[in-house]
């Protein structure tokens, strides 16, 4: 008898499938955060396998947004700009296990989602 999935992994797996482009790269930000909240947590914890887990995963959120952009807009640039700097400062963090970075890096990343998060609300008005 095949295993019915959880209704959590279902819904989880319905709503990526049902998401628009915006809504998938908000889905991104928020992962993003999560991982360097959880890293960041590993550190207090000094559970370092958790820390440098999770920061490569962020970092492979950051990247993954770097490679999709569409650099035909003028805005992506600024974007590129912004990954690259956030990349940076992730590896930074993971060699020196720190927590100020990653702290600075996960305020970066909140700003960025909101204000992703207020483009997507002017277009739906628009």
């Amino acid at each position: 008898m095949a295993l019915l999935p959880n209704r959590f992994e279902q819904y989880s797996n319905n709503k990526v499938m049902m998401a628009s482009p915006a809504e998938l790269t908000l889905m991104l930000y928020e992962g993003a955060i999560k991982f360097c909240n959880i890293a960041m947590i590993g550190l207090e914890h000094r559970d370092m396998e958790k820390a440098h887990n999770n920061i490569v995963k962020t970092e492979k959120i950051i990247r993954y947004l770097r490679e999709t952009l569409d650099m035909k807009y003028p805005v992506a640039r600024d974007f590129e700009n912004i990954y690259v700097y956030l990349d940076r400062r992730l590896v930074e963090a993971n060699m020196k296990k720190d927590k100020e970075i990653l702290r600075e890096v996960c305020d970066h990343l909140r700003a960025v989602r909101d204000t992703w998060k207020e483009v997507m609300r002017l277009n739906r008005k628009g």
